[in-house]
């Protein structure tokens, strides 16, 4: 079915949900012309090319941030600060690029038939850069590729004190001020992701529509060991073999992480959280105002989504409503697929949401001083 959205994807697993959610009906052919639209482009040539261009991509990001690691364990620049943060810097852009471009599409199963085989690249690629795959794969699949921007049901918007996220969260009074103080919290995420986040989300029963949640020994232990590994090769493995000392280290591996936080969030947080963007609420008997795929489209915002730069640069993330609409697809298609998307949804009144990424990012700034405003 690689043109559907997954029976599986959309089924709900009831012993983990405390409420049954529903979409409106869908009563319009937006999806089934659109789908048909999309096959007549997609030829097995076309499709072939694109899953051709994911292993190129694949093998280019991996090599390169395999090159960073290679250099910095060499040390070929000495005792030169700046060029060692500089070092840090590629291994974790080159990181992120691959976790966007390879662990994307393969938890989705795009780059191979083989499920096997998808979900190797994708525990590899994904732990490589710190973050526990599998907990993050149960939020995506079973939460915010469902409900995204639903309160309540989407992991991605879960309430917290700092930041108000959505119009239905709680608002404190310092939240006023969340478009000021927000990059510095962005600054910091990945590694809050890498050092705490990950144990709260071990730790949690309950996470917006995921309940009842248990978690093997085995699965403490395999984030223990990933979390070992990363901070041994980026940290323990260079001091052991270079003459960099630990606080140099240290200081450049924090850099990084300041740095690829920030490329990190902007290049998510957009395609979601913006002005233009909907935060469908559901009536009293528990269903949302839109049918699926228009719902996809409300809550999702394109920057570039044709751009092949772009495409190659933040793996099909710019082109979220194509994501979203058909996440067994490769990414690498996306710029194919997107003008029909927007001619499909201007022509059955569907929402289409689109800017630039400077104007996505100056719209999110304008929604978070919004909401720090707005009252409940």
């Amino acid at each position: 079915m690689i043109y559907g959205i997954s029976n599986a994807i959309i089924a709900i697993n009831l012993n983990k949900i405390h409420k049954m959610i529903k979409f409106k009906k869908d009563s319009s052919q937006f999806y089934t012309t659109l789908k048909k639209e999309i096959k007549l482009v997609l030829t097995k040539e076309v499709l072939k090319k694109a899953n051709r261009l994911l292993w190129i991509k694949l093998l280019i990001y991996f090599f390169l941030f395999v090159i960073g690691i290679v250099v910095l364990y060499i040390n070929p620049y000495g005792n030169n600060n700046l060029l060692l943060i500089l070092n840090y810097i590629f291994i974790g852009q080159t990181g992120i690029l691959l976790a966007f471009n390879t662990s994307h599409d393969a938890v989705h199963n795009t780059i191979s038939k083989n499920k096997k085989v998808n979900s190797f690249i994708y525990h590899i690629t994904f732990n490589l850069q710190g973050i526990n795959a599998r907990l993050w794969k149960i939020r995506h699949l079973s939460s915010h590729h469902i409900f995204p921007n639903v309160d309540g049901c989407d992991a991605d918007i879960d309430d917290n004190k700092l930041m108000r996220l959505s119009p239905s969260h709680k608002n404190y009074f310092w939240q006023k001020y969340q478009h000021i103080y927000a990059p510095f919290l962005y600054a910091i995420y990945t590694l809050h992701w890498i050092l705490i986040k990950d144990f709260i989300y071990l730790k949690k029963k309950e996470l917006a529509n995921l309940k009842n949640q248990n978690h093997s020994i085995w699965v403490v232990l395999e984030l223990l060991l990933w979390k070992i590994f990363y901070f041994s090769y980026l940290i323990i493995i260079p001091y052991l073999l270079t003459e960099n000392t630990f606080y140099n280290l240290i200081f450049a591996f924090i850099v990084m992480h300041l740095f690829i936080s920030l490329f990190f969030v902007f290049t998510l947080i957009i395609s979601h959280l913006c002005m233009e963007t909907e935060f469908p609420k559901i009536d009293k008997n528990e269903i949302l105002p839109y049918n699926y795929y228009h719902h996809q489209l409300a809550v999702s915002l394109d920057y570039h989504p044709t751009s092949k730069f772009s495409n190659w640069i933040f793996g099909g993330f710019n082109s979220h409503a194509a994501h979203h609409l058909f996440p067994n697809l490769p990414h690498t298609c996306y710029t194919i697929i997107t003008p029909l998307i927007k001619q499909k949804a201007i022509q059955y009144e569907y929402p289409y949401n689109e800017l630039s990424i400077l104007k996505a990012i100056k719209s999110h700034f304008k929604y978070l001083k919004s909401l720090g405003k707005e009252k409940l």
